[in-house]
């Protein structure tokens, strides 16, 4: 397994989530650039995707470097070829890999086989670049991050997961509100309050929504349903009918509260009609910073980032 491989939040340090804001931060602000020239990245996606896919080959572009694609189709992992073998091929092509997949088992075979680092573009268990992006989001928009207080509403899902362990380790309290059923999992629990207890980050896990959103900085929420989830949709739809978004849920926390929301939404079921569109919502420049966040990643995993860049801190 690479040294450099970001399969969960918990491959990272407080700093080094600090190193990749500041530099995404410069990043944003130069453009394009030649610093990964010659180098190659190859997206393997097992789910669908606009803004992973999208943001990871604009970043490589923008960054001098190259993408290739390959669809479910095109390889089949653990069907037409072993994941295995398909890692110990790529790893003789590619300098890194981004892998978008429905279990992450698949992404720790990829990392202990290819030989080059593997990033998770999402798997059933995290979603670390979203939560990172999120991240430098809330940093723009508040000018800091310890201290903040985020609130989380919905399922206590991979988003969600990686969520709890990046504000856990920045100093961030996080709040979730989950029907009972749907909290977060026990180990990402406890990993998260051993990073609290050093950060001094409060993790508070409730199943009312107005508690969790009552003085909050950020409200977050996600889909009740996510991809590979159809069968349990009407189940979902059920236990989470309290937990919609809406502008009273908003009114509870502070006046200069943000909305967050990793996209796709499925607007009127976990975010009322409007909510999206309206001041509070930052759902666009985190989706804009999906990709800005990823070149700061990419630069750090592929070319280090002692490469000087104009006004890097």
């Amino acid at each position: 397994m690479s040294e450099k491989d970001l399969l969960s939040v918990s491959d990272l340090s407080s700093e080094d989530i600090h190193r990749l804001i500041s530099s995404a931060v410069d990043l944003k602000a130069q453009g394009w650039s030649s610093v990964l020239s010659g180098k190659i990245l190859a997206l393997i996606f097992e789910k669908p995707s606009l803004r992973t896919r999208v943001s990871f080959e604009v970043a490589m572009r923008q960054l001098g470097g190259e993408c290739i694609y390959l669809s479910p189709a095109e390889v089949g992992l653990g069907t037409r070829e072993t994941v295995s073998d398909v890692a110990r091929v790529l790893g003789r092509y590619v300098d890194a890999i981004v892998a978008r997949t429905f279990s992450h088992q698949t992404l720790e075979v990829l990392a202990s086989y290819s030989g080059v680092s593997v990033i998770n573009a999402l798997s059933d268990l995290e979603h670390p670049c979203q939560a990172l992006a999120d991240l430098l989001t809330i940093y723009e928009k508040k000018g800091e991050l310890g201290g903040l207080t985020l609130a989380f509403i919905g399922d206590g899902n991979n988003v969600a997961n990686s969520l709890l362990l990046a504000a856990s380790l920045v100093g961030m309290n996080f709040r979730i509100a989950s029907p009972a059923g749907y909290a977060i999992q026990d180990k990402i629990l406890q990993l998260a309050k051993g990073y609290a207890a050093e950060s001094g980050a409060e993790i508070i896990c409730v199943e009312e929504p107005r508690s969790a959103a009552s003085g909050a900085d950020v409200i977050y929420t996600d889909v009740w349903t996510s991809m590979g989830q159809e069968a349990e949709a009407e189940v979902r739809r059920r236990a989470f009918a309290g937990y919609q978004v809406n502008a009273e849920l908003l009114s509870l926390a502070r006046e200069d509260v943000i909305f967050m929301h990793p996209l796709p939404a499925h607007r009127g079921e976990e975010v009322a009609e409007g909510i999206l569109d309206s001041p509070q919502s930052v759902v666009f420049d985190q989706a804009e910073n999906r990709m800005h966040l990823q070149k700061a990643l990419l630069v750090d995993i592929l070319g280090g980032l002692d490469i000087p860049l104009p006004g890097y801190r």
